[in-house]
């Protein structure tokens, strides 16, 4: 991860602030010669659905309580990672970013199945 520049301030909605709200910079698409990334709807996750430092264990456990992820059911789940616009995002970053391993469609299979197969979470491991 690295530092937002400018420095910025989330806001209320996840999307910054007066005068200086993400799609300020951040627009629907990658803005390849200014290095701005960007897709539909852009703007942060809640701050209770970050996932720095936290290991595998956790993040499952956070995908699955609903007051972490924004009130979803499992299939809601499945259905964010396989056809979320934001999500997508992950496999186009634009200029020097690497794209998120496989493709959009093969999360959505491999979460469909992991929810299929009953949701089960990693064992915590010490670290």
């Amino acid at each position: 991860m690295h530092r937002h520049e400018p420095p910025v301030v989330r806001g209320e909605d996840d999307r910054g602030v007066p005068g200086m709200r993400c799609t300020s910079c951040h627009q629907d698409h990658n803005l390849e010669l200014a290095k701005v990334s960007g897709a539909l709807v852009w703007h942060l996750a809640p701050i209770e659905m970050a996932w720095a430092g936290k290991s595998p264990h956790a993040i499952c456990e956070q995908m699955k309580d609903p007051a972490r992820n924004r009130h979803r059911t499992l299939a809601e789940i499945v259905e964010h990672n396989a056809h979320d616009k934001l999500v997508a995002w992950g496999w186009n970053p634009g200029h020097g970013r690497e794209p998120a391993p496989g493709t959009q469609e093969q999360l959505g299979r491999i979460v469909q199945a992991w929810v299929e197969t009953g949701a089960e979470c990693p064992p915590e491991v010490a670290r």
